[in-house]
């Protein structure tokens, strides 16, 4: 048979994967590779820079279920590429990163002054979820296989392959091609039916159960599932914050995180946990007091694909090792074979519980009475919420322009919010924007971001236009540091700041700077631009970078003073310090 190319193999085989779209900038160390991808159909998306690559492939995976494939070349792409990997894989998002490396006989180990070279696997390899270099040709397949079999097997997160660029552009012998299902489990991880059997009599008997969900339900785009589990169990569901969503918000039985004592409340009055796909971390109170009730007046049920995480930060009564969306569509089944739970009682005390979050709701609405100019920051998603369609996608990015945003949201259908809920990475929501515009195409894709984060990757506009995206960006400018001047004018002058909003300009260390104007920028890359600092101009703004049809920016300058004053911040401080309860 003729020769082919390690590129070639790598390329079919993620045919095989059933790839249809991978991200990265072309480079010829790893030329046969992106050349035989397209010729085999799968669509190359191409940022301005590498680590909006792997911000693109995660926000892919994430929206669609799908593996995101991004790449990138040895050295300095690599190197470009590490914050993403963080980010990433922190998030759980399922993402394979193809790097190329210098050929063989110089790498593994460096050579001594080798050009474009580093340890890229050492460094990966503590970021990520597994990293592995390809040591010789006739192992391509393996540890493809074996990096491919990774990105399926417990949490998601980031998997990298790294192969010498004479491996991927050279001669390279044809190999048999293994379906998925030769080389890795395809089917989901079923629960035993005995614990099914469990959970239901506990739910069953429970006063008021009620479900947290985590990411892992994301994934699992268990969507229907849980919905209609709490409405059999009429179980109000909280979630963390990278779930949030799950249920539309105007639910009865969703309790937003925004709502933060409200949740405490719940979490307090329920006296059984039925947790899926999380792990209860930092910004779930580690499950614990006073936040939680104890686990001896709680108990609690863990569902979770990785069994790493049963009972890492909490005690369990009853511990799962399933896919969720199997062990909801078990559960269910055996439910509706029961006795019905006393609903009438749940319901009494559901509704007593949310009237905290309806009194919360119109606190924080008293935001939007305020119509100066600039304008105060609620109103952006507000107006939004007005113009775009319920399944539009929303990314935010950004200290307090990502609070602002993320209390005047109201999620209207599952899976239309994104962020990077545990790293709060700046920059990285003009990578998801495109990641999401790539994976639905024919949705609306909107992205709120302060002008700190829009500076990190303004030059990803162009990607956006380049390829046809018509998403729309929403910049919030302030001109500083917002979320670290509220901090820093506290811990300078405590008094001072709380009487007058805010600290002269030469009481402040850094945290201001000069205007970019942002509307410009992006019609020097191509895109429609404009700019406001009147609430009542932003909806029309929005119609007209609608009709356009092509990429928008609207820089919208907003009050800085009430800007760094984002509601609900004394609590999210309170979120990062240790519980006090035991």
């Amino acid at each position: 048979m003729a020769k082919t190319t390690g590129g070639a193999i790598m390329a079919s085989m993620l045919k095989q994967e059933n790839i249809e779209k991978i991200f990265g900038i072309i480079d010829g160390t790893y030329g046969a590779l992106y050349i035989n991808t397209t010729q085999q159909g799968i669509e190359l998306v191409s940022p301005r820079h590498e680590t909006t690559a792997v911000h693109m492939a995660g926000a892919y995976a994430r929206l669609t279920g799908k593996l995101g494939v991004c790449f990138a070349s040895n050295g300095p792409g690599t190197a470009n590429a590490l914050s993403g990997v963080a980010v990433e894989n922190l998030e759980g998002n399922r993402v394979l990163l193809i790097t190329s490396c210098r050929r063989n006989p110089i790498s593994y180990p460096d050579r001594g002054g080798t050009y474009q070279c580093f340890d890229q696997v050492g460094t990966i390899r503590g970021m990520a979820k597994w990293s592995q270099n390809v040591p010789s040709q006739d192992r391509l397949p393996e540890i493809m296989h074996k990096a491919l079999r990774a990105c399926y097997e417990g949490r998601p997160g980031v998997v990298h392959i790294d192969v010498p660029e004479n491996f991927i552009n050279g001669d390279a012998e044809p190999v048999e091609f293994l379906s998925p299902a030769q080389y890795r489990r395809l089917d989901p991880i079923e629960p035993s039916p005995n614990l099914v059997d469990q959970a239901a009599k506990m739910l069953t008997e429970a006063r008021l159960p009620i479900i947290h969900a985590g990411s892992g339900v994301v994934h699992a785009l268990a969507f229907e599932e849980i919905t209609e589990l709490a409405e059999i169990l009429h179980a109000p569901v909280s979630t963390s914050w990278a779930a949030r969503g799950l249920l539309p918000e105007s639910h009865s039985l969703a309790w937003p995180m925004i709502h933060m004592k409200a949740n405490d409340s719940l979490r307090n009055a329920t006296d059984l946990v039925l947790c899926l796909g999380s792990r209860l971390g930092e910004t779930d109170w580690w499950g614990k007091a006073p936040y939680w009730a104890l686990p001896s007046a709680q108990k609690f049920i863990q569902v979770d694909i990785d069994e790493q995480n049963i009972g890492r930060n909490r005690r369990v009564d009853l511990a799962v090792l399933a896919d969720v969306k199997i062990f909801m569509q078990r559960l269910i089944s055996t439910l509706k074979e029961l006795d019905a739970p006393n609903i009438e009682t749940r319901k009494t005390e559901a509704a007593s519980l949310a009237t905290e979050k309806d009194k919360n709701r119109q606190k924080l609405d008293k935001h939007l009475e305020d119509k100066s100019s600039p304008l105060i920051t609620a109103h952006v998603a507000n107006v939004c919420l007005e113009v775009f369609e319920d399944d539009a996608i929303l990314i935010v990015d950004g200290g307090n322009s990502a609070v602002w945003a993320s209390f005047f949201h109201e999620i209207k259908k599952p899976n239309t919010f994104l962020s990077t809920f545990h790293m709060g990475h700046l920059g990285a929501g003009l990578g998801q924007a495109i990641g999401a515009a790539a994976a639905f195409p024919e949705r609306q894709i909107y992205c709120i971001i302060g002008d700190g984060a829009m500076g990190f990757h303004p030059q990803e506009v162009e990607t956006a236009v380049r390829n046809k995206m018509p998403i729309i960006f929403l910049v919030c400018c302030d001109k500083q540091w917002g979320m670290v001047k509220i901090n820093q004018n506290f811990a300078l002058k405590p008094v001072k700041t709380m009487l007058k909003k805010s600290l002269n300009a030469d009481e402040n260390i850094n945290t201001d700077f000069h205007e970019i104007e942002f509307d410009k920028l992006a019609q020097a890359m191509g895109a429609h631009g404009e700019r406001i600092n009147d609430p009542a101009e932003l909806k029309p703004a929005l119609e007209r970078c609608l009709a356009t049809g092509i990429c928008s920016v609207i820089h919208v300058d907003v009050d800085p003073v009430k800007h760094i004053w984002a509601p609900g911040l004394l609590k999210f401080k309170e979120m990062h310090q240790e519980p006090k309860g035991k």
